[in-house]
Formats: structure tokens, sequence, C-alpha cells
């Protein structure tokens, strides 16, 4: 029952393209939130799909990692997106994907490994304004909960939708401004994209 008023509500969500062309990937949570009408997904959007080869299915060429993003049923548009990205570049395929989910009162947070650790960004494109903000050794959540300014031990307690919840509650309020650049300026201050695989072990 459950499974099946979920897969209803995803298809009345902005989330429904997203989820036909199979693009949410590993899903931590991808259901009905604590909130009435509220549906949310963390995991992995795929960006680029790698070639078909006959019936092998392949991992997505690109991901945007630690995806945090919720929808309310009946509306057409993404009121909060969050996710990692390994080079700012990648911002363009993010706005692309999400397309038609995007609006210009949306708030959308990338976190991104290849700008300076001292710089945040506001960018818009595609009609929407994304915030660009540097990451390093940790993890959009805990970004996010600095940036929101919550407080870890107090949403310790809550199952992953209640944290998803608070955090996309907060993300709504957030209204502060950072330098405007356009992408290709962006692009020209992006630092070396890092190897992902790099010191890990073999």
């Amino acid at each position: 029952m459950t499974a099946t008023l979920a897969l209803k509500t995803i298809d009345d969500t902005a989330f429904a393209r997203l989820e036909s062309e199979g693009r949410l990937l590993n899903p931590l949570l991808k259901d009905l939130t604590t909130k009435a009408g509220r549906f949310g997904f963390r995991g992995e959007m795929a960006l680029r799909f790698a070639p078909k080869l006959a019936d092998e299915a392949r991992p997505p060429e690109l991901l945007c990692g630690q995806t945090f993003a919720v929808a309310n049923v009946g509306e057409k548009h993404l009121p909060f997106f969050a996710g990692y990205l390994l080079s700012f570049e990648y911002l363009k395929d993010v706005a692309e994907v999400l397309g038609d989910t995007l609006s210009a009162g949306g708030k959308y947070f990338l976190f991104c490994n290849n700008i300076d650790l001292s710089k945040k960004y506001q960018v818009p494109y595609k009609g929407a304004m994304f915030y660009v903000l540097p990451i390093d050794e940790s993890t959009v959540y805990n970004e996010l909960l600095d940036l929101f300014y919550l407080e870890k031990n107090d949403l310790k307690k809550k199952d992953t939708a209640g944290k998803l919840d608070a955090v996309a509650d907060a993300a709504l309020k957030f209204d502060i401004t950072f330098d405007t650049i356009t992408y290709t300026e962006g692009l020209a201050l992006m630092g070396p994209v890092r190897n992902p695989n790099e010191n890990r072990p073999v």
C-alpha cells in the first residue's frame, strides 16, 4: 500500500520526469516526508548516462552526489535542491537535467570541490539562481547545517525524512546574498578538477 501511494505521489510531483529517466539513484530516501504533500529524495542524481552496450546496464558517466531535494504534490517546480559536484563546470549539467523543474524562486545549492574555499557565489542559469559554495573534507549535509545554523544534535532524533524536512524548511527561508557571477566567469575562476580516485587504497 505504501509503495503504491509513494509511486503515485512521485508521479504527481516535479520528480516524475527525473524518476522516469532513471536519474534518481542510490536513494537513502525516495518517499513521502513528514510534511503533508511533500515528497523527498536523498541520494545521487545521474547527470550523464554512459552509452548502452546491448543489454548491459552501465553506471552513469557523471553524477551529482549527496543530493537533497523536495517536491510538493501537484507542483511542477522543485522548491529546494542541493548536491555535490566535483567541478563547478557541471553546474550546466545540473541545470539542464533539472530543466523545467527549476524556478526563479527555488533555492538551489551546489557544493563544488574546485572553487576557492573562501568564496561563495550566486550564479544565474536557465532562469534559476544557484548558490555555489566550496566544500572540502566535509559532506553536503554538514555544510547545509552550518549554512543554515541548524544544530546537528537537534536533528539526531529525527529520521531521514525528518532531517530532510528540517534542512529544506531552513533552505526555503535562506535569504543571504553572495557575489553574483556568470557561469562563464565561474569557469575562469575554478581550480583544477580533483581525481576522485586519488589517495584511495588499491
